[in-house]
């Protein structure tokens, strides 16, 4: 009898539970819609793609002096004396090696400059955009805002709580 009514006391408070969650609002947001109209993310933007195309030319140039010593190389290394070669082609190992660690210490995933370079960027730009969505969520009385544009984040999404329009209004009004 005991087992019994602790059962219906946890039913009871179950039920209850199910009733208090069902009536929180939840709402979404697509950030790469927000990041792609909010100017200063546009401008950070910007400044990474200036800074990737910087890198990718050095990069470029780089292995063309490659491609240039080696064929140069490749003409010219039957006739060199051994210790002309082997000089030579050390030389050629630790420009490639110059080339791979240049493009590492850039773009390696996580701990590349680029990665650095924009969360300095960014930063400002996210914080801004998280407290205009705190904003907005407290106006419109939600408990939770998801991210759809995250693969894991959200799988379905009912557009009538989408406050990505909101959350850039508030962000282009300044407020």
């Amino acid at each position: 009898m005991k087992n019994f009514s602790l059962l219906i006391v946890f039913l009871l408070l179950g039920g209850s539970l199910v009733f208090a969650q069902s009536t929180q609002k939840t709402g979404y947001v697509d950030s790469e819609v927000i990041l792609k109209q909010v100017p200063e993310a546009i401008k950070a933007q910007g400044e990474l793609d200036a800074l990737i195309n910087r890198w990718n030319t050095q990069v470029d140039s780089m292995s063309q002096n490659l491609q240039q010593a080696y064929a140069d190389y490749q003409k010219q290394g039957a006739n060199m004396p051994e210790a002309k070669r082997k000089e030579t082609e050390q030389k050629l190992v630790m420009q490639q090696q110059t080339i791979e660690e240049f493009r590492r210490s850039k773009f390696a995933q996580g701990t590349g400059e680029i990665y650095s370079k924009q969360e300095q960027l960014l930063k400002p730009v996210k914080e801004k955009i998280f407290a205009a969505i705190e904003a907005v969520a407290k106006d419109e009385g939600m408990s939770f805002i998801f991210d759809k544009s995250g693969d894991i984040l959200l799988l379905y999404a009912d557009s009538a709580y989408d406050i990505t329009f909101k959350v850039l209004d508030k962000l282009k009004r300044g407020k």
